[in-house]
C-alpha cells in the first residue's frame, strides 16, 4: 500500500514567528532585511525537497507590532529576487485583496510564475487590522464578512484576467509579422458590485495555467471562500480532534462546492519544540520563553484583538470578557482563545505568555515528533505542514537531520520532487482556462 506523502512548506518570517526571534543568539537581529539569510533558508528548504517557501505581509504597524514586522520585505519583490537563484521549490506571497487592485495582482503573479518556471503561489488574505485603512485611500475598513465578499468577487475577476489570453495565443511568426493571434484574445468586460475590469491582462497564461491558490480563512465565512478558490489551505493546529473537525469540514465544503476534496491540500501550522532528549526539548522551551516580558506577551495578544489594550487589567485576574473584541480581525483566532481562556480557567498572564510562546502541540523529541506528524497525516489530520519556526537557527537544521529524516526513512516524505511546478509538487493539475475547448 502507498503511503500518504507529507507536503512541506516554509513559512519564513525573518528571523522566526516568535515575536522576538530577532533576540536569539543563534539568528542575526536585522534577518527579516537580509536578504542573504532568505537564501540560505531557502535553498536549505529546496535541498530537503520542501514544496514551497511561503512569506507573508501585513500592511500596519504601530508601537506594538512584533518587532521584525515593523521593517521587513515585501513578498513579490523578495520572491522575484528568490526566483532565479532557485530551481524547483514554490514561492509563495500574501497580498491583500482589500488594498490592492485584481488588474496589478494578477499581473504580478503571473509574471512571477512566468519568472519562476511555474512555481508561484498567492495566498489571498483581506487584511484583519483595522489600522490598515489608514494606510489606503479606500475609505473605512470593511467589517471581517463583507472584507470575504470582496474577497470572492476580487478572485473570479483576478482568474478571468489570467485566462486573457489562449495558451497558444502568442505565435511570435516573424515570416508573417503575427505576434499574436488576435482571435485567442478574450476580453473580461467585468462590471461587478466591489470591482471593475475591462481587460485583457498584459500578460500571457503562466505555466501553470494560473498561480495556486493558498488561504488561510477558519471562520466560517473563510472555510466557505476557502472551498470555493483555495487549493492550499493553512490554519492554527491545534489538538488533533480539532484538526481533523477542520478538515473533514473543509474536504466537506470543497465538495460540495463541485471541486474534488483531494485536490485541496491542508497544512496545519507546525511550530516544533523539540531536542534530542526530553530535557533538551525543556531547555530549548526555556530559551524561548526567556525572549519575552509580560509587557511584550501582552502587546502580542493584543494583535489578535485589533490591538485592545490588555495593559489596563490585572495580568493575575481571570482573562477578561472581551464581548465582540477581536471578532472583526484575526475572528477564529481570537475566538479560540477566548474559548481555552475559558474552559481552562487561565488568567490574563498565562494566556499572554502560552499566545506569544507557546508549547504547542508539537513539543517532543525528535522521535516522538516524526511519530506525531505521521499520525495526524494517517488520520485526516493533515495532508502536511507548514514549518513556522519561532526561530530560524539550530532548530531549523535540527528539524531537517533529526525529524524530516525520520519521517522520510518510514516512506512518508520524499526528497525528491514531483516535476517541475509548484502544481506538480502538490498534486494539483495544471489549471485548464475557461476558454478551452
Amino acid at each position: 500500500m502507498t503511503k500518504k506523502q507529507l507536503k512541506l512548506g516554509v513559512l519564513l518570517f525573518g528571523a522566526g514567528a516568535h515575536m522576538n526571534s530577532w533576540k536569539a543568539e543563534d539568528v542575526a537581529p536585522d534577518a527579516s532585511i537580509d536578504f542573504d539569510h532568505y537564501v540560505n533558508l531557502t535553498k536549505k528548504a529546496e535541498k530537503n525537497g520542501a514544496d514551497f517557501v511561503f512569506i507573508a505581509d501585513g500592511l500596519y504597524i504601530d508601537e506594538k507590532s512584533i518587532p521584525h514586522f515593523v521593517n521587513r520585505f515585501e513578498p513579490i519583490a523578495l520572491l522575484s529576487a528568490l526566483a532565479p537563484i532557485t530551481s524547483k521549490i514554490g514561492l509563495v506571497g500574501t497580498l491583500s485583496t482589500t488594498y490592492s487592485e485584481p488588474y496589478n495582482v494578477a499581473r504580478q503573479f503571473a509574471s512571477l510564475d512566468i519568472i519562476s518556471k511555474g512555481r508561484a503561489g498567492w495566498n489571498v488574505v483581506t487584511s484583519p487590522l483595522q489600522g490598515s485603512a489608514g494606510n489606503y485611500n479606500k475609505g473605512n475598513h470593511p467589517e471581517h464578512d463583507l472584507r470575504y465578499d470582496m474577497a470572492n468577487e476580487y478572485l473570479e475577476v483576478t482568474k478571468g484576467l489570467w485566462d486573457s489570453f489562449d495558451d497558444d495565443a502568442f505565435v511570435r511568426d516573424r515570416e508573417t509579422g503575427v505576434f499574436y493571434d488576435k482571435d485567442k484574445v478574450h476580453v473580461l468586460n467585468h462590471k461587478g458590485e466591489f470591482f471593475n475590469s475591462k481587460g485583457p491582462l498584459n500578460i500571457q497564461r503562466t505555466p501553470q495555467g494560473q498561480p495556486v491558490i493558498f488561504q488561510a480563512g477558519a471562520s466560517p465565512k473563510g472555510i466557505e471562500f476557502a472551498a470555493k478558490h483555495g487549493e492550499v489551505i493553512f490554519n492554527a493546529a491545534g489538538i488533533l480532534e480539532k484538526a481533523q473537525e477542520y478538515y473533514k469540514a473543509v474536504k466537506d465544503a470543497v465538495k460540495a462546492n463541485g471541486r474534488d476534496p483531494e485536490k485541496v491540500v491542508i497544512l496545519p501550522s507546525l511550530s516544533p519544540i523539540t531536542g534530542a532528549t526530553e530535557e533538551e526539548v525543556a531547555a530549548n522551551y526555556e530559551k524561548l520563553q526567556q525572549l519575552i516580558s509580560l509587557d511584550e506577551a501582552l502587546d502580542y495578544l493584543a494583535r489578535f484583538f485589533d490591538h485592545h489594550d490588555f495593559k489596563q487589567y490585572d495580568p493575575d485576574a481571570p482573562f477578561p470578557d472581551l464581548g465582540e473584541v477581536g471578532s472583526d480581525g484575526f475572528r477564529s483566532t481570537s475566538d479560540a482563545i477566548k474559548a481555552q481562556a475559558k474552559e481552562e480557567n487561565l488568567t490574563l498572564r498565562e494566556v499572554a505568555l502560552q499566545t506569544a510562546t507557546p508549547k504547542g502541540n508539537f513539543y517532543g523529541t525528535y522521535d516522538e515528533l516524526a511519530d506525531k506528524l505521521i499520525y495526524w497525516l494517517e488520520n485526516d489530520a493533515a495532508d502536511g505542514f507548514m514549518l513556522n519556526e519561532q526561530v530560524f537557527g539550530d532548530a531549523y537544521d535540527e528539524f531537517f537531520d533529526n525529524v524530516l529524516s525520520k519521517i522520510a526513512e518510514r516512506g512518508y516524505y520524499s526528497y525528491e520532487y514531483e516535476g517541475d511546478t509548484l502544481r506538480d509538487h502538490l498534486g494539483l493539475d495544471f489549471k485548464v482556462s475557461r476558454y478551452a475547448k
